[in-house]
C-alpha cells in the first residue's frame, strides 16, 4: 500500500473502494454530478486543496471530464494534480452494460495501470520546481500536434501511446507532458515516434 499525502477526489463509492485497496490516502467521492450542487463537498474539496493538495481521478468519458472541470474550478486556489486513466474499452463486472462511450471507469481499471497513471502524473516523485525550459504550445505546433489539419488526430494517437485518454485538451496535455518530460526529452521522443503516428 502506497501512502499519498494529497486527498484523492473520485466520482463514486466504487472508485473509492478500488483505490482504498491500493493507496493509503483520504479519498472523497463526488457522487457524480452531485458535486455541482453539494456545497458541503465543495467546501471540503476547497479546504483540502489548500491544506494538503488534491488529486483528481475521474473516468475518461465526457461525464468524467465535466466532473473534473468542476472540481478544478472549486479547488482553483489550492494545489491540484490531475491523474488520467487511459481509454480502455469494456464494462465493469457489476454493470449489466457498458457506459455510453463504452469505456472502463476508474473502478474497472487494473491496479497496475492505475498506479502507472499516478506515476505519470508525478504523484510519487519528489516535489520539484517547474521546469526551467518547459514544453510550450509552440513546441506542440512545431511538432504538428496543434494548429494543423491533422493535429487533433496526431495528438489523440500520441496520447494513446502515452497511456492517456484521447479527449485531453492541448492545455491539459501540456500540463501532463511538463510533469513527464523535460522539453528536450519530449522533442526527442516525438521526433522518434511522430512518424509512427
Amino acid at each position: 500500500m502506497i501512502k499519498i499525502k494529497q486527498a484523492i477526489i473520485v466520482e463514486g463509492r466504487y472508485d473509492k473502494i478500488k483505490l482504498s485497496n491500493l493507496v493509503d490516502a483520504v479519498i472523497i467521492p463526488t457522487d457524480g454530478f452531485a458535486v455541482f450542487k453539494d456545497r458541503e463537498t465543495a467546501e471540503l474539496i476547497k479546504m483540502l486543496a489548500k491544506k494538503t493538495g488534491i488529486i483528481i481521478l475521474t473516468d475518461s468519458d465526457s461525464a468524467g471530464f465535466q466532473i473534473r472541470a468542476r472540481v478544478r474550478e472549486i479547488a482553483r486556489e489550492g494545489e491540484v494534480i490531475n491523474v488520467y486513466i487511459p481509454d480502455v474499452e469494456g464494462k465493469e463486472k457489476r454493470k449489466r452494460k457498458p457506459s455510453k462511450q463504452g469505456l472502463l471507469g476508474v473502478e474497472g481499471i487494473d491496479d497496475k495501470t492505475l498506479l502507472e497513471a499516478f506515476e505519470r502524473a508525478g504523484v510519487f516523485a519528489e516535489k520539484v520546481s517547474a521546469p526551467s525550459d518547459p514544453i510550450t504550445k509552440a513546441d506542440l505546433m512545431e511538432l504538428g500536434l496543434v494548429g494543423g489539419n491533422n493535429s487533433a488526430s496526431l495528438r489523440e494517437k500520441l496520447q494513446r501511446r502515452l497511456g492517456l485518454p484521447a479527449r485531453l485538451s492541448a492545455n491539459m496535455l501540456l500540463e501532463i507532458l511538463n510533469v513527464m518530460y523535460s522539453r528536450e526529452e519530449f522533442v526527442t521522443f516525438c521526433n522518434q515516434t511522430v512518424t509512427d503516428l
